[in-house]
Order: structure tokens, then sequence, then C-alpha cells
């Protein structure tokens, strides 16, 4: 696993990529699992600095599952591609890895809140490629570092 600010120090351009297509909106979706192993998805806000970081409600059934099983996915705002140029879509992002739970941020946390970073375990970027006639995929882990792939 690994902290976002050792994939920004090590693959700064790849890192920057990731984090526009996250920051192209507000909210975005996170997939926890239930008790009996089953996906839930909801909406979440991410905050990058040096690390990735989030909160969830209390009593919010997501955040039930992150404290019962810490391994989550989140993808990017979904953005469509123009009408008329579909080749000027910005493609999406992905991360995985662990929720760590951390002190509430500031000096007025939200009763009964969680709060919590991202070690993360897998980031993918996938996008077009120039000519618009294949997609790019970037991505690292921590089985095989960074890579870069295309696919017709």
């Amino acid at each position: 696993m690994a902290r976002w600010q050792e994939i920004e120090d090590e693959f700064a351009e790849f890192a920057a990529k990731v984090r526009a297509r996250f920051d192209a909106g507000t909210n975005k979706t996170i997939a926890t699992l239930r008790r009996d192993g089953a996906p839930r998805i909801s909406a979440t806000e991410l905050k990058f600095d040096g690390e990735v970081t989030f909160g969830m409600m209390g009593g919010s059934m997501k955040l039930l599952d992150v404290r019962r099983d810490p391994r989550i996915a989140v993808h990017s705002p979904t953005l469509e591609p123009p009408a008329d140029a579909p080749d000027q879509w910005p493609g999406d992002a992905k991360l995985a890895g662990k929720a760590v739970e951390i002190p509430a941020p500031g000096e007025e946390p939200v009763p009964g809140a969680g709060y919590f970073r991202i070690d993360v375990t897998e980031v993918s970027l996938m996008y077009l490629g120039v000519p618009a006639d294949h997609l790019v995929i970037e991505s690292w882990d921590t089985a095989h570092g960074y890579r870069r792939r295309t696919r017709k």
C-alpha cells in the first residue's frame, strides 16, 4: 500500500491526471462491502492533500461497512464526451485501497462522523488516445508499479 504523496512524488504526471479527473466534479462513487460481502455503492467526496481523505456521516451504512471491512474502491465523476466531439472525452479514474480511520479534522468535528485516509493499492486512468481510435490505460498498483497500455 502507498500513501497518495508517494505516488505523486514518483509518478507526478500520472498522479496529476488522476487527480484532475477526481477534481472534475464534487460527487464520486465509493464501493464498500456489506456484511454479506455484496458490494454497496454510494456517493462520496474526496480531498487530495498529500493523502486522499474523506468523511462519512455517523450511522450511515457505508460507515458501518468501512469500519467492518476497510477495503474500498472509488470512481471519479463520470463526464460525458461532447456530442459533437467524442474524441474530447476526458476519461475517468479509479482508485482502490484500504480506508484507515483518522482523527477528525478541524476544531468542530461532526458528532458520530467517521474520517478516513486511503492507503492506496491501485490507481487507474483511462482516456482516448490520439488519434481517438484506441483507449489508453495508465495504472499503478503495488504488484506492478506504473504501467501504460493501449487497447483497440
